[in-house]
């Protein structure tokens, strides 16, 4: 319930950072987003939150698969979920397109909404760290340091993490749980289902289905 919540208001917070900033709407939009900070979701009427979310829903179709839309937009910045996010993207695929990120992030997104998995980004990108190589995302346990050399990329991933945070991308991977490149074929891919192929990167879902989506 807490995880569900927490993903209403991720929801609700992404669709008032897209709203038009006209002089009236502006200052109604503002006081929402101060109230629901302050006293969380119970303020928020069920048909307010709806038509929140439905213009968030709009807002995914403004996405854009390409550095140059993803470099021209602010830089983004957020809470240590957010930096672990960032920094999965960055040691995991930022070598990748950016579609291929963004189902990078989708994967990982989707098991914190999986309850076969831990609830929280952070939980997840560390799971099995501390055992060398038997972590769920290599960087996390491959005995190097975890050094982010190229700022240019993270600031790019940075932003990705906070688009899929705030709710605000299509679905691409179809419920995903798992992804591989395509320069190695583990042994579970032959049991998975396999969801799409992005870039260098192809997707699986477990037999059970994980994610809402």
């Amino acid at each position: 319930m807490l995880l569900l919540r927490h993903s209403i208001l991720a929801l609700v917070m992404g669709a008032l950072s897209v709203l038009p900033m006209g002089a009236s709407a502006s200052s109604a939009k503002a006081k929402d987003l101060a109230r629901i900070e302050k006293n969380g979701l119970k303020s928020v009427g069920q048909k307010q939150l709806e038509a929140l979310a439905a213009q968030t829903v709009a807002a995914k179709g403004n996405v854009q698969y390409s550095r140059k839309w993803i470099d021209s937009r602010p830089k983004a910045t957020g809470s240590a979920q957010w930096r672990c996010l960032a920094e999965a993207l960055y040691f995991e695929a930022r070598g990748e397109t950016v579609k291929g990120q963004f189902a990078v992030a989708e994967v990982i997104m989707n098991r914190v909404k999986s309850a076969r998995f831990p609830g929280s980004l952070c939980a997840v990108i560390n799971q099995g760290t501390g055992k060398k190589y038997q972590c769920q995302f290599t960087y996390t346990c491959d005995g190097r340091a975890e050094v982010i050399s190229e700022p240019l990329a993270f600031a790019r991933v940075g932003k990705i993490a906070r688009l899929m945070i705030d709710g605000q991308v299509p679905k691409l991977t179809e419920g995903a749980t798992h992804y591989h490149t395509t320069a190695v074929n583990p042994r579970w891919a032959r049991v998975y289902t396999r969801t799409a192929k992005i870039g260098v990167h192809l997707f699986y879902r477990h037999t059970w289905r994980t994610a809402s989506n």
